[in-house]
């Protein structure tokens, strides 16, 4: 990384890498404040979205610092998009964070026909947009980080055998929700932001009903916002509700779930739900 970027994002690296599925990806890794894998080897959490994410969660790796509520090491490894492809993240990350399946919410369609009315959006990339929701594979995506991502950063950062985390915000929160309910072993913990349920009919309700009583043994952190479900733009409304009744599911079955309702909308949420999950997940 240049000397510029690393004066904004300390002891990052960045390369790309080819999914099994034929896609590329941009990897920014932010290593803890003096790492050495040879001393002690840290746990690995993934943060999706990483062209709009990594600026303003890799800085909080500092909390490992936090005299007052720090919080256990671990490297941060986020996931976004390289080269030309970098520029469409908003609708490459339909194909990659939504579960296959996953319905097409009427509320989510206004809300982009909305972008293209006031010009925010042109028609073909709204287009462009709700084609990758009509084919989503989140099940690819989640293949890549464990058996094509992780082994690379495992070997070149020397990355310990377990403890992993995954976070994700909006439709990455939705994300995270279907890998927590795949059972997958793999992380210890998971965040889930504001996840993207914008239809009751959502895969995560299917497979929540679908695995019975018994929840899977991961940590699972849910956050919304205040601003969402008070708000009056139906599609921020539904993904709140939405993801309260997951919620409401989920405290009768036991289990370890956390969740935490924070003062911001729907784009200002995403720092504040990726601090929750570390000091409610990752505390030292």
């Amino acid at each position: 990384m240049s000397t510029m970027w690393q004066g904004c994002l300390a002891h990052t690296d960045y390369f790309e890498m080819r999914s099994g599925g034929g896609h590329d990806y941009g990897i920014w890794v932010t290593t803890p404040p003096g790492h050495d894998a040879a001393v002690a080897q840290a746990p690995v959490v993934y943060v999706l979205d990483g062209n709009w994410t990594v600026g303003l969660t890799a800085p909080l790796i500092v909390t490992q610092l936090d005299p007052m509520q720090s919080v256990r090491p671990y490297i941060q490894v986020s996931v976004g998009y390289a080269g030309k492809e970098a520029e469409h993240w908003e609708r490459l990350r339909n194909r990659d964070l939504v579960p296959p399946g996953e319905p097409i919410a009427k509320e989510y369609v206004d809300a982009v026909e909305m972008s293209v009315e006031t010009g925010t959006t042109t028609r073909d990339q709204a287009d462009a947009y709700l084609a990758e929701l009509s084919n989503s594979r989140g099940d690819m995506f989640l293949d890549f980080l464990t058996d094509d991502l992780h082994p690379r950063i495992a070997r070149d950062w020397g990355a310990a055998p377990n403890g992993h985390g995954l976070f994700g915000y909006s439709y990455g929160g939705l994300f995270s929700l279907y890998a927590w309910l795949t059972r997958s072993t793999f992380f210890e913990s998971v965040g889930a932001g504001s996840p993207g349920i914008v239809d009751t009919s959502s895969q995560v309700f299917a497979r929540l009903q679908a695995m019975g009583d018994a929840l899977p043994a991961t940590r699972l952190h849910v956050t919304f916002n205040e601003r969402e479900l008070l708000g009056d733009i139906a599609v921020y409304q539904n993904l709140a509700k939405n993801a309260a009744t997951f919620l409401h599911r989920l405290t009768a079955r036991g289990g370890p779930v956390t969740s935490a309702l924070l003062h911001e909308t729907h784009v200002t949420g995403l720092q504040a739900s990726f601090l929750s999950y570390l000091r409610t997940c990752r505390a030292q």
